[in-house]
C-alpha cells in the first residue's frame, strides 16, 4: 500500500465501512458499578443517578460528578438516567399543559408535524418548544430551566457556553416506535453524505452536542419509554452502519427501555442507537421534552449576510455556466463559498424535513436553481423565501 492509499484509508470511511462483528464486542460489554460510584445503582447498564443527592454538591464533588457523567458519556454506557431531576413538578405541568394546548391549536390549524424517524402523525411534536414555552410564560420557563441538575451535565459535556433547544414528543396510545437512530449532527444525514465527511469528523460530531428527555408524565414500560444500545456509541463506524438490516436487528432484540417517572430524566451520547417505543397502552399519552444541547464553538468567527452573498453572485454563475467559463467542480466551489451549505438551524414548523431528514440548504437550491437555469429574480425571491421560513415566531 502506497503512502497515498493509506492516508486516503484513514481519512475516509466507505459507506460500507464497519465490522459487525466488532460492534458486537462492543455492545455486548456490561457496565461494572465500581466504574461508576456516585450513581445510586446500576440497572440494565444504564447508571441511575439520585437528583436529590445532585442538587447537594458543589465545588470538587459537583466537579468529581461532571467528570465521571463525561466518562460514561464517552467511553461507558452512553447514558446517564437522573431519578428525580425535578424535585417539584409544578413547573413541568405547567409546561405540559401549555405543549397540550400547542398541539391543540397546531392540530386545528390542520398542521402536520413531520418527524424525522417515525411517520408523519405517529407523534405529536412540538417544534421550537424552548421559544414557545418562554414566550407563553416566562417564569415558568425560568423555573424548569433553572434546574441544577439540567445545567450540571449540560457544562459536563459541553463547557459553560452551551446552547440549549428543545422540541416536545408526545407518543399516543398505540404509537409505532421509530427506527434505532443515532442523532444530529451526522446521524441526520444520508449514508452517501455522511461518507463525504473525513473520519476526524465522525469523532467529534458526538462532542458538539448532547441528547436529553425530561419525562413530562410517568412513564411504564407499555407506554414506550426511548429504548437504548448502551457502549453503541463507542462504534466508530455506526454513524453509517446503524440502519442496515443487522444493526437494526440487533437493536431491536437486546435494546435497554426503563420506566421512568415524571420529573426523571435521561441524558445521552447523541452517538448512541436509540429510539422511542412503541406506547401500547390504551390510555397513556407519553410526552417527553426531548433537549438537544449544543457546543457553543460550532459558529463562524465573522458574521456573514450569506443570503446577500448568495443573490449578488448568482446572476454572474449562472452567465459563466452558460458561456461554459466554469467547470461544473468550479461552479460547485464558488456556491459552497457563498451560501450556507448547512440546513440548520431554521424553524422546522415552516421549514420541515419533508421527504428526508433535513430540508434543502442555500447552496442545495442554488445547484438545483442553476441546474433549471432559474431567472435571477426568481431566485432572488427564493432566497427570501428561505430567510423568511428560518425567522421564529
Amino acid at each position: 500500500m502506497t503512502n497515498t492509499s493509506l492516508h486516503s484509508d484513514q481519512v475516509w470511511l466507505r459507506p460500507d465501512a464497519g465490522s459487525f462483528e466488532t460492534f458486537l464486542a462492543l455492545v455486548q460489554r456490561s457496565a461494572d458499578p465500581e466504574d461508576w460510584p456516585m450513581a445510586d445503582r446500576i440497572v440494565r447498564n444504564t447508571p441511575i443517578y439520585s437528583g436529590e443527592i445532585l442538587r447537594t454538591l458543589t465545588g470538587d464533588a459537583r466537579r468529581e460528578l461532571m467528570a465521571e457523567w463525561v466518562t460514561c458519556l464517552r467511553t461507558g454506557p452512553g447514558i446517564v438516567v437522573i431519578d428525580g431531576a425535578f424535585a417539584d413538578t409544578a413547573p413541568i405541568d405547567s409546561a405540559t399543559a401549555i405543549f397540550e394546548n400547542l398541539i391543540a391549536q397546531e392540530k386545528e390549524q390542520g398542521k402536520s408535524r413531520a418527524d424525522h424517524f417515525a411517520k408523519p402523525g405517529a407523534n405529536d411534536r412540538v417544534w421550537n418548544a424552548l421559544e414557545k414555552h418562554c414566550l407563553a410564560a416566562p417564569e415558568d420557563f425560568a423555573r424548569y430551566y433553572s434546574n441544577r441538575c439540567l445545567a450540571t451535565i449540560c457544562e459536563a459535556w459541553l463547557g459553560p457556553a452551551y446552547q440549549v433547544t428543545a422540541q416536545v414528543n408526545r407518543v399516543n396510545p398505540g404509537g409505532s416506535a421509530q427506527s434505532a437512530h443515532r442523532d444530529y449532527h451526522l446521524g441526520f444525514m444520508t449514508p452517501q453524505q455522511i461518507a463525504r465527511y473525513p473520519a476526524h469528523v465522525h469523532d467529534i460530531s458526538p462532542v458538539l452536542t448532547l441528547q436529553g428527555a425530561i419525562a413530562h408524565c410517568d412513564m411504564p414500560l407499555q407506554s414506550g419509554p426511548t429504548q437504548f444500545l448502551p457502549f453503541s456509541q463507542m462504534y466508530f463506524e455506526g454513524y453509517l452502519a446503524f440502519a442496515r438490516p443487522e444493526f437494526q436487528a440487533h437493536f431491536d432484540e437486546n435494546h435497554v427501555q426503563l420506566p421512568l417517572k415524571k420529573g426523571d430524566a435521561v441524558f445521552f451520547n447523541p452517538a448512541l442507537m436509540h429510539g422511542a417505543g412503541s406506547n401500547t397502552s390504551s390510555d397513556i399519552y407519553r410526552m417527553a421534552n426531548l433537549l438537544q444541547i449544543s457546543s457553543g464553538f460550532g459558529r463562524a468567527l465573522e458574521a456573514v449576510d450569506r443570503t446577500a452573498i448568495s443573490k449578488a453572485v448568482y446572476p454572474a454563475l449562472r452567465t459563466l455556466r452558460a458561456s461554459g467559463d466554469l467547470t461544473a467542480d468550479e461552479l460547485d466551489a464558488a456556491i459552497c463559498a457563498s451560501g450556507e451549505g448547512y440546513p440548520f438551524p431554521t424553524n422546522l414548523d415552516r421549514d420541515p424535513p419533508v421527504g428526508g431528514l433535513a430540508p434543502l440548504s442555500q447552496q442545495d437550491h442554488m445547484r438545483q436553481a442553476l441546474a433549471s437555469d432559474m431567472a435571477a429574480d426568481d431566485f432572488a425571491r427564493l432566497m427570501d423565501t428561505l430567510v423568511d421560513k428560518r425567522q421564529t415566531g
